[in-house]
Protein backbone atom coordinates (compact mmCIF):
# COMPACT_ATOMS: atom_id res chain seq x y z
CA UNK A 1 0.00 0.00 0.00
CA UNK A 2 1.32 3.45 -0.91
CA UNK A 3 1.30 6.13 1.79
CA UNK A 4 2.60 9.68 2.13
CA UNK A 5 5.72 10.44 4.16
CA UNK A 6 5.76 13.16 6.83
CA UNK A 7 8.46 14.77 8.91
CA UNK A 8 7.76 14.95 12.63
CA UNK A 9 7.11 18.69 12.26
CA UNK A 10 4.57 18.04 9.47
CA UNK A 11 2.93 15.35 11.61
CA UNK A 12 2.54 17.87 14.43
CA UNK A 13 0.93 20.37 12.03
CA UNK A 14 -1.72 17.81 11.05
CA UNK A 15 -2.75 16.67 14.54
CA UNK A 16 -6.34 17.81 15.08
CA UNK A 17 -6.71 19.11 11.50
CA UNK A 18 -9.54 18.10 9.22
CA UNK A 19 -8.87 17.03 5.66
CA UNK A 20 -12.55 16.84 4.67
CA UNK A 21 -15.83 17.65 6.43
CA UNK A 22 -15.76 15.57 9.65
CA UNK A 23 -12.63 13.59 8.73
CA UNK A 24 -9.40 14.25 10.61
CA UNK A 25 -5.81 13.43 9.72
CA UNK A 26 -4.47 10.43 11.61
CA UNK A 27 -0.68 10.24 11.22
CA UNK A 28 0.79 6.90 12.23
CA UNK A 29 4.24 5.34 12.24
CA UNK A 30 5.35 2.44 10.08
CA UNK A 31 7.79 -0.32 11.00
CA UNK A 32 10.72 2.05 10.32
CA UNK A 33 9.22 4.78 12.57
CA UNK A 34 8.37 6.97 9.56
CA UNK A 35 5.37 9.23 10.12
CA UNK A 36 2.82 8.66 7.38
CA UNK A 37 -0.72 9.46 6.27
CA UNK A 38 -2.93 7.52 3.90
CA UNK A 39 -3.65 8.20 0.26
CA UNK A 40 -7.30 8.72 1.22
CA UNK A 41 -6.33 11.57 3.52
CA UNK A 42 -4.22 13.21 0.82
CA UNK A 43 -6.65 12.69 -2.06
CA UNK A 44 -9.58 14.04 -0.05
CA UNK A 45 -7.77 17.03 1.47
CA UNK A 46 -9.86 20.06 0.55
CA UNK A 47 -8.97 22.71 3.12
CA UNK A 48 -6.52 25.32 1.89
CA UNK A 49 -4.31 25.20 4.99
CA UNK A 50 -3.50 21.50 4.43
CA UNK A 51 -3.25 21.29 0.64
CA UNK A 52 0.53 21.04 1.00
CA UNK A 53 0.03 17.33 1.79
CA UNK A 54 -0.63 16.76 -1.92
CA UNK A 55 3.10 17.42 -2.53
CA UNK A 56 4.39 14.84 -0.03
CA UNK A 57 6.65 12.01 -1.16
CA UNK A 58 5.19 8.51 -1.29
CA UNK A 59 6.57 5.28 0.16
CA UNK A 60 5.42 1.69 0.51
CA UNK A 61 3.69 1.08 3.87
CA UNK A 62 5.13 -1.67 6.05
CA UNK A 63 3.04 -2.18 9.19
CA UNK A 64 4.47 -2.65 12.64
CA UNK A 65 3.84 -6.18 13.89
CA UNK A 66 1.33 -6.42 16.74
CA UNK A 67 2.65 -6.49 20.29
CA UNK A 68 1.69 -9.72 21.98
CA UNK A 69 1.99 -9.95 25.74
CA UNK A 70 2.16 -13.52 27.03
CA UNK A 71 1.95 -12.66 30.75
Amino acid sequence: MIVHLLTEQQKNLLIGKRYFSNSYFNPIQDINDNWIISQEEVLNATYEDVLWVKDLATIEYIAKPPIINFN
